[in-house]
């Protein structure tokens, strides 16, 4: 394959990469393994200029503890006069290494048309978490015995407001999953679910369905690039769970039992079946054991960093399981 590249293009060896797009790349050996960290100080520095804060205040986590946004239609009216749409958009481009900020700016970003003063404010928090952790970002330890997971997980109609009653988005249940490949976090979602579900059970089916339609096609993915590395490059089979002789397996960790038992029972009860049809477009893939879904205490679901603001403890803790620190 390398022959056949160097025949049709020019190749040249620039060495190792230390930086791409803006993005700060620093490689280490940790005991025996290898350490990728990616980062961007320039970007935070880029954010921290932008907003001048009026004090020296930092905070541990980017959103207020379980305290949500929501539009503050007849609330106080911005007092700085920055570009909220700007910023919303630089932390949009560092959600690519800080994916623990992404659920606390994706509800900041939902209020870009009328930002109010508590979404200013909201946005200050970002900043002063970001001037906290200015030069950290996405640690990956590689570990090839992991092969693929995923976690998935719910908030039911938690942007709920007694002043937004009319508005059929203050009862969206909100989706946030994590897909990793070898121990290293690839994709990671946080949004809000398109329909009202009408239970905990049936907005975490939802999000497990969603889900699915990153992972089945990352599993096809990686299941074709493994098969080149292993007959290409020699790599033995036993670092990969995606090969072709011993099959290609993922595994979805899920911490409602409700949803547990309608992804891996193929039947519908009274209960469920207002539950549409199109969200059952994995059960073959869980039938045939391609895909295994398995309980995990909601204090380990790593996908809840993407759903909710944590308390800080709980933050910490998941955003090192996360991002490596």
């Amino acid at each position: 394959m390398i022959h056949d590249l160097q025949q049709q293009f020019v190749l040249t060896d620039e060495g190792d990469v230390t930086s791409y797009l803006g993005i700060k790349i620093e490689k280490s050996i940790v005991g025996e393994k290898e350490r990728l960290k990616l980062s961007q100080p320039h970007l935070i520095s880029h954010i921290l200029d932008t907003i001048v804060l009026a004090d020296k205040r930092m905070h541990d986590t980017p959103a207020e503890p379980r305290q949500l946004l929501t539009k503050d239609c007849d609330g106080e009216q911005r007092k700085q006069s920055w570009s909220y749409r700007s910023v919303i958009g630089m932390f949009g481009y560092l959600c690519i290494t800080r994916p623990e900020i992404l659920f606390a700016v994706h509800q900041c970003a939902r209020f870009s048309i009328d930002p109010k003063l508590c979404h200013e404010i909201a946005v200050k928090r970002i900043v002063r978490y970001l001037k906290r952790t200015p030069s950290d970002g996405l640690i990956l330890t590689p570990d090839f015995t992991s092969g693929v997971t995923c976690y998935v997980d719910a908030d039911f109609a938690g942007a709920w407001d007694k002043c937004d009653t009319q508005d059929p988005s203050s009862v969206y249940s909100r989706t946030g999953y994590v897909i990793l490949y070898a121990n290293c976090p690839i994709i990671w979602v946080s949004k809000l679910q398109t329909e009202v579900a009408l239970s905990t059970t049936a907005a975490e089916y939802i999000a497990l369905s969603q889900a699915m339609r990153d992972l089945i096609p990352f599993m096809t993915l990686v299941e074709h690039v493994s098969k080149i590395l292993c007959i290409d490059y020699s790599i033995p089979e036993v670092q990969y769970k995606c090969t072709a002789s011993s099959g290609f397996t993922a595994d979805v960790y899920e911490d409602n039992r409700g949803a547990l038992e309608l992804a891996n029972l193929q039947k519908l009860r009274p209960r469920t079946k207002h539950i549409a049809l199109k969200y059952h477009h994995f059960r073959e893939h869980v039938r045939t054991g391609k895909i295994r879904i398995n309980a995990i205490d909601t204090r380990e679901q790593l996908a809840d960093i993407f759903t909710k603001p944590l308390p800080r403890d709980a933050f910490i803790y998941l955003r090192h399981k996360l991002c490596g620190w």
